[in-house]
């Protein structure tokens, strides 16, 4: 093998230096007098590589501080660390772009419920049923319901509150609670079952100045511009106990049941519905009403679906309502008679037999209300004094507010040629009971 180190062998003119009789190594040094040369080892591959690598690494982490030292200086940032505030948008290799969402994912809605408490009532519903005895006779029972309602507007002597209409149905007498625990009567305004709405109306001059202090109108929101995922709250008198919050997002939307006798497109949401929180607030995270809780389904293997009344879907019909002349009921021996016998038109039979909606009279008393004002046997009864008729049973209810001898308003459907139904508007004295 080749000897690694050489010696430096002197010219012949350099023969008389004194250092030239010194041995002499490779790289032209003098070897000190009678030692054998140092050997110098090369180092393998790898470790020459695992040390470059060492290098490197060290003086990259050094840049790396060195950059975050002077971006926290200029992001105010000690550490050095960076915030990212939003993510602007992110492309894949479809070019598919994932852009960042301006919506706001609440976390905190105590501010939105404080904000529109206020504006909650609870109102309990003492009735009347008629309940199967243990003889097998019927006997009435007194019942007591509770739902929420939402203060929605007043006129100039009445707070006027919107809630659905199987709160308040069959009512012998309605109590409204507010924010301050404060407990007025109240009188129904008007309903429509259809919709699932009522109107009640408090007094004003019933309710305390404190409590008139403590409470507001809610301020309306526009349910058209909702979009499925948006967060939303609900505020209700659930089971009875008292107004409490619970929150979700909007599942789906135009949600259609299939419930007899109800025509409305309804918002699905996963925010907890539970009974008594029939009428309270759907609210959207500006604290604006958007829907009007009206049911949840109730199946042992289905959970987080409730439903609710679109606002901007219920505006035109809560209106109506309120601009309805507040009755109480009257005793039933002075309730007005229309004069009619009269058979459901269900929707489903109304899709079979292409009829309206509402109660077809299949025979008209003699001399009754409805004969002297020209009503006709077949015609279909789908409106009662501006109130949606569906059944025997909501025309029967809303009789209870009329009294013999008063005037109403009666919308009918007349059968004309080809199977079809002409709209006619008539105006009934209503007779007396016999």
């Amino acid at each position: 093998m080749e000897n690694q180190y050489n010696y430096y062998n002197p010219g012949e003119n350099d023969r008389n230096n004194i250092f030239d009789s010194q041995p002499r190594n490779v790289y032209g040094q003098h070897e000190p007098d009678g030692q054998p040369p140092k050997r110098r080892k090369k180092l393998p591959k790898g470790v020459k590589l695992v040390g470059a690598a060492i290098i490197f690494g060290v003086a990259a982490s050094l840049a790396f501080s060195a950059s975050n030292v002077v971006l926290g200086k200029l992001t105010g940032n000690s550490d050095g660390r960076q915030i990212i505030q939003e993510q602007k948008g992110i492309s894949d290799s479809s070019n598919i772009e994932l852009k960042h969402s301006s919506s706001t994912v609440m976390s905190d809605v105590s501010e939105v419920v404080q904000k529109n408490m206020p504006s909650m009532v609870s109102i309990t519903n003492m009735s009347v049923q008629e309940v199967q005895s243990f003889f097998g006779g019927i006997q009435q029972r007194e019942s007591e319901s509770g739902g929420t309602g939402i203060i929605i507007g007043k006129n100039d002597s009445e707070l006027l509150i919107v809630t659905n209409n199987h709160v308040v149905e069959g009512a012998q007498t309605l109590t409204v609670s507010f924010v301050d625990d404060t407990a007025v009567e109240a009188s129904l305004k008007g309903t429509d079952p259809s919709k699932d709405l009522a109107v009640v109306a408090v007094p004003l001059d019933d309710i305390e100045a404190s409590t008139m202090n403590a409470i507001q109108i809610i301020i309306l929101g526009d349910s058209n511009s909702l979009q499925v995922g948006e967060p939303v709250i609900a505020i209700g008198n659930a089971l009875g106990y008292g107004q409490s919050v619970t929150k979700g997002i909007v599942s789906a939307l135009n949600r259609d049941l299939e419930m007899e006798g109800f025509d409305s497109k309804l918002i699905q949401t996963d925010a907890a519905i539970n009974p008594g929180n029939s009428g309270g607030a759907l609210l959207n995270a500006n604290g604006e009403l958007i829907g009007i809780n009206t049911v949840k389904v109730n199946a042992n293997a289905v959970e987080g679906m409730g439903y609710a009344i679109p606002i901007s879907d219920a505006n035109e019909v809560i209106e109506t309502l309120m601009n309805r002349t507040t009755r109480a009921k009257v005793p039933e021996k002075e309730q007005g008679y229309l004069g009619i016998q009269g058979v459901d038109v269900t929707s489903d039979s109304a899709q079979m037999y292409n009829m309206p909606t509402g109660v077809y009279i299949a025979e008209v008393v003699r001399k009754g209300g409805a004969d002297k004002a020209g009503i006709s046997k077949g015609s279909i009864i789908t409106k009662f004094d501006g109130i949606t008729i569906d059944s025997m049973a909501t025309l029967q209810e809303q009789l209870k507010y009329f009294r013999a001898g008063e005037e109403v308003e009666v919308v009918i459907q007349v059968p004309a040629s080809n199977g079809e139904y002409e709209e006619q508007t008539v105006t009934v004295t209503l007779g007396k009971r016999s």
